[in-house]
């Protein structure tokens, strides 16, 4: 039997993503950031800032940290934690690049 967690999912091109910027994607119920940060390594993170629900996706890069549009919080591309206090933060998640697919693996919710 395959764990339905490690299995990868396509969420969009690598060309979707806007440089040093976010793109929106919404899979399964779920709406995810996917992010390419200045030396064009892809991160997505679960999209929404956990301080007021900004979509993080229509935020901007910021040394390696994606920024929230609403009141500027920061959250870590690799990790989701934010710099300025590590408990707070939004789920990350592994990805890889499938001629030129980005793809997730993504866990199941209850």
């Amino acid at each position: 039997m395959t764990d339905a967690s490690q299995q990868w999912t396509t969420l969009c091109q690598v060309d979707e993503i806007p440089s040093s910027g976010g793109h929106y994607v919404r899979y399964d119920n779920r709406s995810l950031g996917v992010f390419r940060s200045p030396g064009g390594q892809v991160h997505v993170l679960d999209d929404a800032c956990p301080h007021a629900g900004a979509s993080l996706s229509g935020g901007h890069i910021d040394n390696g940290c994606a920024i929230c549009p609403w009141h500027g919080w920061a959250f870590n591309l690799p990790d989701g934690k934010c710099p300025d206090n590590p408990q707070i933060g939004v789920k990350s998640h592994r990805v890889q690049i499938d001629n030129g697919q980005v793809q997730v693996q993504l866990s199941r919710t209850l």
